[in-house]
């Protein structure tokens, strides 16, 4: 993990993480062009993390291509079973771990909106993912209806208590959060810097009520249609860790880009 100090100046170890989520993207050959395009690039970044995640059928060709390069891989869905067994078409966490990758997306608000993942269901995905050795990356956020009927708040706290209760907050040491206002995944919409700052602040508030020296080191990403041209603003917030990309992260350029900004912003803190 990169060693930073955190944007007030006092001492930290949580860095940055750009993470790319590839969704239902990609073939061998557009994944292959992609990831030769991002080896091009990402030596350019040493202070910052970098993680995709390509689905799952992809992700052990791209993490032999990746090679040994600063990129981490990690999975964009996993069974919340504890263990291996007869479900077809499931993967269990110990396969993602098997083919390499260190992380894995958990709670997206496309698994909760139109496969019905709820909090308990997101919450067993949460423990068996770090029971399998992988890092999970949870994924939690409002929709227009929600934040528009002033409920950001009780919908964050809710979808953070569920894996704190089902997990501890112990747990969140070998965690990253993600906030992604669903209103702004894909819609070209993205949350404000005073909006990405406050729901940032208010994530770390509700850990920090249960542990604050853990919830200083929890990475905190915004996703929602982060881009080359937002993404310097959004980073710069306290609370914002850096981000998760979807759409911009199957271009090679705007996804190095984007690493650029964090890495300008890491540079900085470290100077």
């Amino acid at each position: 993990m990169t060693q930073s100090t955190n944007k007030s100046g006092g001492p930290m170890s949580r860095g940055y993480l750009v993470a790319g989520n590839w969704k239902m993207n990609g073939s061998s050959a557009s994944n292959a062009a992609l990831v030769e395009g991002l080896l091009r690039g990402i030596a350019e970044c040493p202070a910052i993390d970098v993680l995709v995640c390509p689905p799952a059928l992809y992700l052990d060709a791209v993490r032999r291509h990746i090679g040994a390069a600063p990129i981490a891989v990690g999975g964009q869905n996993l069974s919340d079973e504890r263990e291996p067994g007869a479900y077809t078409g499931e993967l269990h966490a110990s396969m993602l771990n098997d083919v390499g990758c260190s992380h894995v997306l958990v709670g997206h608000s496309e698994r909760r909106t139109l496969y019905g993942e709820n909090d308990a269901c997101v919450a067993r995905k949460f423990v068996v993912a770090q029971a399998g050795g992988l890092i999970p990356v949870l994924c939690i956020g409002e929709t227009l209806a929600e934040r528009e009927a002033d409920q950001t708040e009780i919908v964050l706290k809710r979808q953070l208590d569920a894996v704190i209760a089902a997990a501890g907050i112990g747990a969140f040491i070998n965690a990253v959060v993600a906030y992604e206002p669903v209103w702004a995944i894909g819609t070209g919409r993205t949350a404000s810097v005073e909006q990405a700052q406050a729901a940032h602040a208010f994530i770390r508030g509700v850990l920090a009520a249960n542990d604050a020296k853990i919830a200083n080191s929890v990475r905190l990403l915004y996703g929602g249609s982060v881009k080359a041209d937002n993404a310097a603003s959004l980073f710069s917030c306290e609370d914002v860790d850096g981000g998760l990309i979807g759409g911009a992260s199957l271009k090679a350029p705007e996804f190095l880009a984007i690493c650029a900004s964090a890495q300008i912003l890491a540079a900085s803190l470290d100077a």
